[in-house]
């Protein structure tokens, strides 16, 4: 069901957007980051939408840290993932924060 309203409702309006950025309009995101193009509230939890998908890299599960000027706001996981769009839902919000367009989101990787 959450499925269901995630992609009939958050994920489709993205599509125009990642069209723009295949025409080469914008520049491309590379696997390790990408931008928040929108928050989306929905009745069950916040959904957070990438410009990036698959085409990217990106698969579902892949957890994200999300930062604005370098300062940490957020950790979000992708629960969907369509060619060139994700969508993923937040794990952990800094307080007094809140995940806003234009944010960037990195993978996160294990330190070794």
């Amino acid at each position: 069901m959450f499925r269901r309203l995630v992609i009939a409702f958050v994920l489709l309006p993205v599509v125009s957007t990642t069209v723009v950025q295949a025409a080469g309009l914008v520049a491309s995101r590379s696997v390790e980051a990408s931008s928040v193009v929108t928050v989306r509230a929905t009745r069950v939890a916040d959904v957070v939408l990438l410009g990036a998908g698959f085409e990217g890299g990106f698969r579902r599960g892949m957890v994200f840290s999300v930062t604005r000027s370098g300062a940490p706001v957020a950790e979000v996981v992708l629960v969907d993932v369509r060619p060139r769009a994700g969508a993923a839902l937040i794990l952990q919000l800094v307080p007094g924060q809140s995940i806003q367009s234009g944010d960037t989101a990195t993978v996160k990787t294990l330190k070794v």
